[in-house]
């Protein structure tokens, strides 16, 4: 594991893949947690194909001691620094009928408790009873997020695909990518492996092409205090209820 060509990958690309984060027996038991959840809630959407679990964290709560380990922990102290709390939590299930595909996006809001009309914060949007917003720039640009892939994931199963470089631009409106510039690229990640990335940074996906499931973990730390009264939707708090940080 080389931390020192991550982190370099991170700041020059916008991502950086790691694989053998995770065993498979750890894979195994944060599989088996999903399995039992209780996907009634306003938090689970589950059609033929897509399941999705927002608030993954809350929902599933006896995942995040697998999923947050010592290992995972070191990892994001090393990279990004001590004070990093989770932020934003989803678990994505693409079934191997999946058709669905994503166009190249940046991923532009976080998740807050409640719709607070704050400067610099905007537009809002809501989705399954969760409210989002837009923050100013500085706060985009200090969020990174852990994807844990819980399969082999390649270009036949819905891989992310990105335009290095693109997380230094700012907005960087799709429709505006010049392909004689840009590149793409695939991010194949092994199962227990994780893809670290800028929320800015360009991404998208394709449509299944095998049959082949692709389940993935996604994650967003922050190490930024939101202007009161905003407050994050997810954040997992101690006994004094301060962040839980990653230095814990």
């Amino acid at each position: 594991m080389n931390l020192a060509r991550s982190k370099r990958e991170i700041a020059e690309n916008g991502f950086t893949i790691i694989n053998d984060v995770f065993t498979p027996e750890e894979v195994s038991v944060i599989l088996h947690l999903i399995t039992w959840a209780d996907t009634a809630k306003d938090t689970f959407r589950k059609s033929d194909d897509l399941f999705a679990i927002r608030q993954f964290l809350k929902e599933v709560p006896d995942v995040a001691g697998t999923i947050l380990s010592e290992k995972l922990r070191m990892l994001i102290k090393e990279l990004f620094g001590p004070e990093y709390f989770p932020v934003k939590s989803i678990y994505f299930d693409k079934p191997k009928q999946s058709n669905w595909f994503v166009a190249y996006h940046q991923d532009l809001t976080i998740s807050v408790e409640h719709k607070v009309e704050v400067e610099g914060f905007g537009p809002w949007t809501v989705k399954q009873n969760q409210f989002a917003v837009q923050p100013p720039l500085s706060i985009l640009e200090n969020i990174f997020t852990f994807r844990i892939h819980l399969d082999d994931t390649d270009e036949g199963n819905g891989a992310l695909k990105v335009v290095p470089g693109s997380h230094a631009k700012g907005i960087y409106r799709p429709e505006t990518i010049d392909w004689t510039v840009e590149k793409e690229v695939f991010c194949n990640v092994q199962k227990g492996g994780i893809m670290i990335m800028r929320p800015l940074l360009l991404h998208a996906s394709n449509r299944t092409t095998t049959d082949h499931q692709r389940r993935v973990v996604h994650i967003e730390f922050s190490d930024k205090k939101l202007p009161v009264p905003l407050k994050w939707a997810e954040l997992l708090t101690n006994d004094c209820d301060n962040e839980v940080a990653i230095s814990r």
